[in-house]
């Protein structure tokens, strides 16, 4: 009998100004994948802690350079898994500004970039749901911040 367990992780959609310029930040796993940190919520823990726990074990940042955007929180839900069980993912991503250049990546990754929207958009191009909400963040951040392109 197949089964299907739920998995919640939490993470952020990183980004800094340059000039008028806004960046963002993903994240280099290898082999051509790219991501916003996160991961999975520990035990007891609240998405919004789990996402600043993970920001900073997978970039180095700390709470204090986080300046996270309120009324923002966008959802990823998918299936993970091929066989009989199956694992139904949610992701709990929250949209935070940082002024810090320079990331520490973890031992789970291989690099890091800043990029504008459009650069990206392209990086994601193989996962539509990020970049649905990386749209949603840019447009979040047009109509909230002044002076965003």
């Amino acid at each position: 009998m197949a089964r299907t367990e739920r998995e919640i992780s939490a993470g952020a959609v990183i980004f800094r100004r340059e000039g008028k310029l806004i960046k963002f930040l993903l994240l280099y796993h290898g082999r051509g994948y790219w991501n916003f940190p996160k991961g999975k919520l520990e035990a007891a823990e609240r998405s919004w802690q789990a996402a600043i726990r993970e920001v900073s074990e997978e970039t180095g940042l700390k709470r204090s350079e986080l300046r996270f955007v309120e009324n923002f929180k966008a959802y990823e839900r998918f299936m993970l898994g091929r066989s009989k069980d199956q694992i139904f993912k949610i992701v709990i991503l929250y949209l935070a500004e940082t002024k810090q250049p320079n990331i520490t990546v973890s031992n789970e990754h291989e690099g890091y970039g800043w990029f504008t929207f459009g650069e990206a958009k392209k990086i994601l191009s193989r996962y539509p749901e990020n970049i649905r909400i990386l749209t949603t963040a840019h447009d979040f951040l047009r109509t909230h911040l002044k002076n965003t392109p």
